[in-house]
């Protein structure tokens, strides 16, 4: 592997930083990401038993947001009508939506910065083409681009240049763009049951409001 690095020369650096942050945002993705720490399964029933009869106590409520991203929007939900029994729907519904808007916010985070890796990968290693073509002409232009002239080993680093950091280019953005792509559906697929269930929530919390 130090061998490639050395043929490939210094173009291939900027590659290697990629990839390396690149594999930290996909485990940090992968591990942010569980289901059990955005919309655990029986959460929402869970809620609306222990608020049949009012809204639950302040370590019920506090429990409740730091169990998941989805209890910390059901939470919302709690405290508004804690603080203001007499809440409106419209209330209601508002402060859950910018509690779901934050939730998202979270579970986008980082999925920008791997899609600019996705994005650069490619063009770092078109740069490391063309800085090692380069070097290809110069090695030849120092010959006067005579027939069998030119140094043999500068052309063959130039080559080595071309290829390498084409190649790793292309190995550093192919997982980065198919992870991203993996990660946006999924959080777009947890949105969507963060939003099911906040409307069904919001509903619960209207029957158990004061007149």
């Amino acid at each position: 592997m130090l061998s490639i690095i050395q043929a490939a020369g210094w173009p291939i650096w900027p590659l290697i930083i990629c990839s390396v942050t690149g594999l930290t945002l996909v485990i940090e993705r992968f591990i942010s990401l569980k289901t059990s720490r955005i919309v655990p399964p029986k959460l929402l029933e869970e809620a609306i038993m222990v608020s049949r009869n009012g809204v639950p106590g302040p370590d019920v409520v506090t429990q409740l947001e730091q169990n998941s991203l989805l209890g910390g929007v059901l939470a919302t939900g709690f405290r508004t009508l804690a603080n203001n029994p007499k809440a409106s729907a419209e209330d209601l519904r508002a402060n859950i939506e910018t509690a779901g808007r934050q939730a998202a916010a979270r579970m986008q985070r980082y999925l920008g910065a791997l899609a600019t890796i996705a994005s650069a990968a490619p063009l770092l290693g078109l740069l490391g083409t063309v800085i090692g073509m380069i070097e290809i002409f110069g090695s030849q232009a120092g010959s006067g681009l005579t027939p069998g002239g030119g140094d043999p080993s500068q052309l063959a680093h130039g080559i080595s240049i071309a290829l390498y950091n084409t190649a790793f280019g292309l190995i550093v953005a192919i997982p980065a763009l198919i992870f991203w792509r993996y990660f946006r559906a999924r959080v777009d697929e947890y949105v969507l049951s963060m939003e099911v269930a906040a409307d069904r929530f919001a509903r619960h919390l209207m029957l158990i409001r004061k007149p």
